[in-house]
């Protein structure tokens, strides 16, 4: 086993968001931002932006890394980029705060209908409704996801109903 898979999921964290090379089986080597690292299989994500503008995306199997090294720590502006590479497009007409007051008032909205709701993941975005069902910026209903379909579409009718009488 490498010492890449003897790591924990905490101390892959300590990677995220930095330029790295990875050494892999046969003597493979890869550079570019650690996106994000499986917490399971310990699969990497790497992405190199071009200079024509676009990214390239390398996704790297766990078993196979042996080493993985720092190269830079990079600033806030490669930091923010990273972060909001897979961001759904719907977001960018809203600033920060702007989603979080739609996001404040959805949840409030939901609480007041007496529907269980949280908020998760890293920066607190995604809401949960009662365990089977995430709500993402911009908190619109095509921004739900559950593999329950009746609340599934419950929720997202609600959701309507929560836009069209804030507007």
């Amino acid at each position: 086993m490498s010492e890449w898979m003897k790591k924990s999921p905490l101390e892959w964290e300590d990677y995220v968001y930095k330029e790295v090379r990875v050494i892999a089986s046969e003597k493979k080597e890869y550079q570019g931002w650690l996106l994000t690292t499986d917490p399971v299989s310990a699969n990497i994500v790497l992405v190199n932006f071009l200079e024509d503008g676009s990214l390239s995306v390398t996704g790297i199997m766990g078993h196979c890394v042996q080493t993985v090294e720092t190269l830079s720590e990079g600033d806030h502006r490669v930091r923010e980029k990273l972060m909001h590479l897979f961001t759904s497009g719907d977001c960018k007409g809203y600033s920060p705060e702007d989603l979080e007051k739609r996001k404040n008032s959805l949840k409030k909205w939901l609480e007041k209908n007496h529907i269980p709701v949280t908020e998760q993941g890293d920066a607190q975005r995604t809401l949960c409704v009662a365990g089977v069902l995430t709500i993402d910026p911009p908190y619109a209903p095509e921004n739900c996801s559950s593999s329950n379909e009746i609340i599934l579409s419950r929720v997202q009718d609600l959701i309507q109903g929560h836009l069209s009488a804030s507007q």
